[in-house]
């Protein structure tokens, strides 16, 4: 059956269209693209399949007036003429018509089926064909209710109604009503209730219209919504000439309707061979002019004297129009040629810039290098500073040296010679004192870090790779030792302040009752009572000195922190004292492991740390600061490339002092820079891991460069290629020697070292 024209099932009403005095309809096209109803005339009586509505709108049914109005159908002969009458017009006879079996007919008769909700009693009314199952409605409820179909039980005036018993077994009759009772058998876990509130099902599915047959009298219509499925063709319709009222085809809002299959599969011809071709057409145009004559007069006041020009030929057109032609061609030349050197000259411009924007990067490198460097050596802070202090002292003292050698002679030489070691030890003595001042200032820094590194709290980080920190009751010990010997060292504080932090002080000591607390609570007791008879504070600095040391001494104590234990240098344990100590040959002290410097090629366990610093400073006085630099350079450069690399972390600043200065002469291979500041290690052949045997010094421009040769086969010469597979050969030589670096030596174009899974033996990939 057919809905409204506009295709909202909300509003079913329809208005009759009415005829002009010749009883004539408009054709026209609908500008909501929706088809409208088809009227032939105004007398023609509607049936229940088109669903015409009068001006008395639809009117909602109750299982009585459904009834009714059928009984009132079955008993209208005149209804069943029209019917008749109607299939006839669409093409057919009623005899091909009732050829369908009755049993068929009434099992596709629709009736309607209401379903009370319980226990809210709620009231969902649906039409269905008589021949659904009460299983099919279960499904359908299931769907629109969003529960479980199993749990649905149907009811019809207190009995069970079976799965398999249809509508027609209730004794629904068609276009009937029945009213069904669905309840839960599992209320707790799946109530019934409606998805959506009541009060939004605005349109039933059957509805009762009225239509007027024939003068004052009238005939009640059953008509049943269809829910749209599909989208609406457009056909167009009708316009009223005098009124322009439109009305819309009602067979396009109507879905067709299924023939019954014969069992053949069959073709049509006519789908598979026409085609369909729109061409617009031209429409003659008439037009007329109007002349002065006798009894009209037209005026010439806007007419235009047209006179013949000279008559041109082919040759002089075509000539023409080549000049034109050559013209146009001239002008858009010159204007290529203008813009191809106005982007020339742009890209000068650019490239000019750049240029120096470069030089002004790196004179501005420069200087913040030398200035960093002169603040060093006037702020020595750590000891890469002295080291530089002493790395200039020595070049200093073999100027002189030089210069006394190559001026003086005798007597003269030797006066000078006891000038300049009077002078080199006073400029020795000058950076002791530097190193004294700089040993207190790194003192308090380095007590408070490793306050702060006891008292941190654990971290782990998750598998979502957000860090977590967990405090333990360790570290909120380490914490309150932390702050109160923060509290004990400050100078800011009043004298009540004071004797507060000094009373907390003795309260957290004789916690534990040892000598070095009863130590601590003596001083405590002095500088309280001398705080009482108003002693200056400059006269208790020395107090003061010895509370903080014997407290940082307690907070060391791991009978007292136990977070510390982690942190000391010296295990505990005393069976751990024979893991990892070795003996220094030079000042004959047990030493941990990590207090010698090995390199990649030592054999055995030399002098510790602090001996070859010494050993530094009174004879070679070299700078490793450079090397130290390029060799972290190096592993940040090669971390981002490989995070697996393995060789630069097992050079040492020695290795590659060797690597720089023997093998490469410490200056670029390249443009001969010896400037060690602007120098880098790159891979040689960037398909391979870097090592000594694939590595080149270049400038940081001339690193840059290389990194963007994809052949280096092409891109350098024969003659420097011959170079740098010798200091290849070189550095290989060297490092052969070294056993933890033998693994790695192999050939990287043999096939042996191709199927290997060594560093060197296998290409890596390179990010661009």
């Amino acid at each position: 059956m057919s809905e409204h024209a506009g295709g909202s099932p909300d509003a079913p009403e329809v208005t009759d269209p009415v005829p002009d005095e010749h009883g004539q309809l408009d054709l026209v096209m609908s500008e909501n693209n929706n088809a409208v109803e088809e009227v032939q005339s105004e007398t023609r009586p509607q049936t229940v399949a088109e669903g015409m509505a009068t001006e008395t709108g639809p009117t909602f049914l109750t299982s009585g007036e459904i009834m009714y109005d059928v009984e009132e159908r079955e008993g209208h002969p005149s209804d069943q003429s029209q019917d008749n009458a109607d299939v006839e017009q669409r093409g057919g006879s009623p005899s091909n018509q009732t050829q369908v079996s009755d049993r068929s007919v009434v099992v596709n008769s629709t009736a309607s089926v209401k379903v009370k909700l319980m226990p809210e009693g709620h009231m969902m009314t649906i039409a269905f064909t008589i021949g659904v199952t009460a299983r099919e409605l279960k499904e359908h409820f299931a769907n629109e209710l969003k529960i479980p179909k199993e749990i649905i039980r149907l009811s019809l005036d207190g009995t069970i109604v079976r799965d398999d018993q249809t509508l027609i077994d209730l004794g629904v009759q068609p276009h009937g009503t029945v009213q069904l009772e669905m309840t839960s058998s599992d209320p707790e876990r799946h109530p019934i209730r409606l998805v959506k509130p009541q009060q939004q099902y605005t349109m039933s599915d059957v509805i009762t219209v009225r239509v007027q047959t024939e003068d004052n009298t009238y005939q009640d219509v059953v008509v049943e919504i269809e829910r749209a499925t599909r989208k609406k063709a457009y056909l167009g319709g009708y316009r009223h000439t005098m009124t322009n009222a439109e009305f819309h085809h009602a067979a396009v809002q109507t879905m067709a309707k299924t023939k019954a299959g014969k069992g053949v599969e069959t073709f049509s011809r006519d789908t598979q061979t026409v085609e369909t071709k729109s061409q617009a057409q031209q429409c003659t145009y008439n037009t007329s002019t109007q002349m002065t004559k006798t009894g009209c007069y037209v005026s010439s006041k806007e007419d235009k004297l047209i006179s013949p020009r000279r008559y041109l030929t082919a040759d002089e057109y075509l000539s023409t129009r080549l000049k034109a032609v050559l013209t146009l061609q001239t002008h858009f030349r010159s204007w290529q040629a203008k813009r191809l050197t106005s982007m020339l000259r742009s890209d000068k411009e650019m490239c000019r810039l750049w240029l120096e924007q470069e030089e002004q990067r790196k004179r501005q490198e420069k200087e913040d290098y030398i200035r960093a460097e002169h603040h060093r050596r006037m702020n020595p802070q750590n000891k890469e500073d002295f080291a530089l202090l002493y790395n200039v002292l020595e070049k200093w003292r073999r100027e002189e040296l030089e210069r006394i050698d190559g001026t003086l002679s005798g007597a003269e030489r030797k006066a000078a010679l006891c000038s300049l070691l009077e002078e080199e030890t006073q400029l020795i003595a000058s950076i002791g004192r530097h190193r004294i001042v700089a040993g207190d200032k790194g003192h308090a820094k380095a007590v408070q870090a490793f306050l702060d590194k006891c008292a941190s709290p654990r971290k782990w980080r998750a598998f979502d790779g957000k860090m977590t920190e967990m405090d333990t009751q360790f570290t909120i010990r380490a914490k309150e030792l932390r702050d109160l010997y923060t509290s004990i060292t400050v100078h800011y504080l009043t004298q009540e302040e004071r004797l507060d932090v000094l009373h907390t002080l003795k309260k957290t000591v004789l916690e534990h009752d040892c000598k070095l607390s009863r130590d601590m609570a003596e001083l405590v007791d002095r500088e309280v009572d001398l705080l009482v008879r108003g002693v200056k504070e400059t006269n208790l600095e020395g107090l003061r000195k010895r509370i903080a040391t014997l407290f940082l001494q307690f907070i060391k104590t791991p009978a007292f922190n136990p977070q510390v234990t982690k942190l000391l240098k010296i295990p505990q344990d005393p069976s751990e004292l024979k893991n990892n100590i070795y003996l220094c040959r030079s000042c004959n002290v047990y030493l941990p492991s990590t207090s010698f410097t090995l390199t990649a090629n030592a054999l055995a366990v030399g002098n510790c740390r602090r001996c070859r610093e010494l050993d530094n400073e009174a004879r070679r006085r070299e700078d490793l600061l450079h090397y130290k630099s390029l060799l972290r350079r190096l592993r940040k450069a090669e971390s981002q490339h490989n995070p697996d690399a393995k060789i630069p972390y097992l050079l040492q600043e020695q290795d590659l002092r060797y690597l720089v200065d023997v093998v490469w002469g410490a200056q670029s291979a390249l443009s001969a820079w010896d400037n060690l500041h602007d120098l880098v290690l790159v891979r040689w052949d960037q398909q391979w891991e870097w090592s000594p045997w694939n590595c080149i010094l270049l400038t940081k421009d001339e690193a840059t460069a290389h990194h963007k040769v994809d052949n280096i086969d092409k891109a350098y010469g024969v003659v420097f290629m011959r170079i740098v597979k010798h200091r290849h050969t070189l550095a290989r030589k060297y490092f052969s020697q070294i056993p933890v670096m033998a693994e790695y030596l192999h050939d990287v174009h043999s096939k042996v070292t191709a199927n290997n899974k060594l560093l060197v033996a296998r290409p890596i990939a390179v990010s661009k």
